[in-house]
């Protein structure tokens, strides 16, 4: 995907959020919008100093978006900071750190949270397996995004977009392991393809659009060189898919290519 098809993907984001926000306005009686149509639409990225994350965070802001990218040492995400997108700090394994996080979104409304922070794991062997490093898998992938999502329920049921997209892998599709291995991450993965099943069933009668994506094989420090995709190539093709996302589509597990993934 060219950089100019990735930017329009994101323009078309754009877009249909501004419009959504227009059409809400009109259907309720004000006469006047509360939020400018000139504003931008706010996406929320955790762990955006990164791999992913940070490809996340250049392209939406290259677009226009207003970048709300988290990390756990802020300090030290440079790569983020040259963005010249908001940085707030966030471990979405502390409690006490999510609610910090919350607090500082207030009630700014966020049209798209992407849980995007996790760790990886790989451990092929049962005899292998380190109960207590499975269990900082599963904080991190799995009650991470739980805790985020809960957290900021306000600004999404504010936003316009409502659209909440967890970032899972192809490990994580129990009718696709045919190799076994990888034990802690494929399960964690599994647990967060069936937490995003219940939430778009529970939020659906509010318009919510809630979906698991797959980001393919990429060049990240958990993909490592040898990957087929770049992050520029995985983000771009994941946006044209978010871009064209429907309410039935919720629910889904789609790849970064818009294919649907088997459970």
């Amino acid at each position: 995907m060219t950089t100019a098809h990735r930017t329009r993907a994101i323009a078309g984001i754009l877009a249909a959020v501004l419009a959504a926000s227009i059409v809400a306005q009109t259907q309720s009686g004000a006469s006047e919008p509360a939020v400018s149509p000139d504003a931008p639409p706010t996406v929320v990225i955790t762990g955006a100093n990164r791999g992913l994350g940070l490809e996340f965070a250049r392209q939406f802001s290259a677009a226009g978006f207003e970048v709300i990218g988290t990390a756990r040492r802020p300090d030290e995400a440079d790569d983020l900071r040259s963005l010249g997108v908001r940085i707030e700090q966030l471990d979405v394994t502390d409690a006490r750190s999510v609610e910090q996080f919350a607090a500082a979104i207030g009630d700014h409304p966020v049209d798209i949270l992407v849980n995007n922070a996790g760790i990886g794991g790989r451990v092929l062997s049962i005899e292998d397996l380190d109960a207590e490093r499975v269990r900082r898998i599963f904080e991190v992938n799995c009650l991470g995004p739980m805790r985020v999502t809960q957290a900021m329920l306000p600004a999404l049921r504010a936003g316009d977009r409502k659209l909440i997209v967890n970032i899972t892998s192809l490990l994580g599709s129990i009718e696709r392991n045919t190799r076994g291995g990888y034990y802690g991450y494929r399960e964690s993965k599994a647990a967060l393809n069936m937490f995003t099943r219940s939430l778009a069933v529970e939020l659906d009668p509010e318009g919510f659009t809630c979906i698991v994506m797959n980001p393919g094989w990429v060049r990240t420090g958990l993909g490592g060189p040898g990957a087929r995709l770049s992050p520029a190539e995985s983000i771009g093709a994941m946006i044209t898919v978010i871009d064209g996302l429907k309410p039935a589509d919720s629910g889904a597990f789609f790849s970064h290519d818009g294919e649907r993934v088997p459970w």
